[in-house]
């Protein structure tokens, strides 16, 4: 039982089917029931992925013993500054250490681009989400951003790449 993680297109079809596997989670955590197909395509139409290729952004696909089970895009904000997004387990893989590969993967990916500091944000009924990146060494911030369904903001300052 083994992790493997490489960046791949945001829209290939294994990418494709994790970004909708994580808005139906978090739509489905959000409104307290299952989200309705339409909502879900409403959260991937114009959602920005198409920024998560390089020089941009990168998208990382996770996969347990070759299937597709986890991603996480980053996105470069400025010349110092990445913006870690769409980090996403699926349920049954959850407590394998795909979590902590995926952030070290997009950290990574960070440091390549040239970036000293990775942010983010989260919703307070993301629980494992948060958790787990206190573990990596992210810290709460103040508030860098008044988007929607934004209610945490971490961050992390990179050390150079080992």
């Amino acid at each position: 039982m083994t992790w493997t993680l490489a960046p791949e297109p945001f829209d290939s079809p294994d990418s494709s089917l994790l970004r909708r596997d994580y808005y139906d989670e978090v739509a489905s955590r959000y409104w307290g029931r299952p989200a309705a197909a339409g909502e879900i395509e409403e959260g991937l139409t114009g959602d920005g992925a198409d920024l998560l290729v390089p020089p941009t952004g990168q998208f990382v696909v996770g996969r347990f013993d070759g299937k597709p089970a986890a991603c996480a895009g980053l996105l470069v904000v400025d010349a110092d500054t990445a913006e870690l997004t769409r980090v996403f387990v699926r349920p049954g893989h959850r407590g394998t250490g795909g979590g902590g590969l995926l952030l070290t993967a997009v950290e990574n990916a960070a440091r390549a681009f040239g970036v000293r500091a990775v942010r983010l944000d989260t919703r307070h009924d993301l629980v494992e989400a948060r958790g787990l990146y206190a573990k990596h060494g992210y810290r709460e911030v103040p508030a860098f951003h008044r988007r929607q369904y934004a209610e945490h903001w971490f961050a992390k300052e990179l050390s150079p790449r080992p």
